[in-house]
């Protein structure tokens, strides 16, 4: 197709296809554990601040994404007895997350399956040029603002 030159010249094209098949592979490598992806993350992000209880807003603005799509999220955690809500004691408007012993497990999971992926494209590009396309990355994602 004649759009195929420009396609092949596009940095936001790229993004999104890899975006695309990155969420392919992250599917395929919870879908043991019937998690999305952004169910792993906060899963993940909720043992990495242990003991540290986070909230939700948080992880909206650590994951660039919504509130929403959090709340849906930790609607969906909550439903499959993974995680709890707990209200904040110094906000009474806003709740705090917390990993129920199953949601740990899963979490462990995850976080295994998370650093089997870093390995693969470690060996597949390498440590350095995989910095290197992060950075790129970040200054794309910079430049649009």
């Amino acid at each position: 197709m004649r759009i195929d030159t420009f396609l092949e010249q596009s940095p936001m094209f790229a993004v999104h296809r890899a975006a695309r098949r990155f969420e392919a592979i992250a599917a395929e490598a919870l879908a043991g554990e019937e998690l999305g992806f952004l169910e792993g993350l906060v899963l993940a992000a909720l043992v990495f601040e242990a003991p540290r209880l986070v909230k939700p807003s948080q992880l909206a603005e650590t994951f660039a994404t919504t509130r929403s799509n959090i709340s849906h999220c930790v609607s969906s955690l909550e439903a499959k007895g993974l995680v709890r809500r707990q209200m904040d004691p110094e906000d009474a408007r806003a709740f705090l997350l917390v990993l129920r012993p199953h949601g740990r497990r899963a979490a462990m999971r995850v976080i295994t399956a998370f650093d089997k992926l870093q390995r693969q494209f470690e060996q597949e590009i390498g440590k350095t040029a995989l910095g290197v396309m992060l950075g790129n990355l970040r200054k794309l994602e910079r430049a649009g603002n």
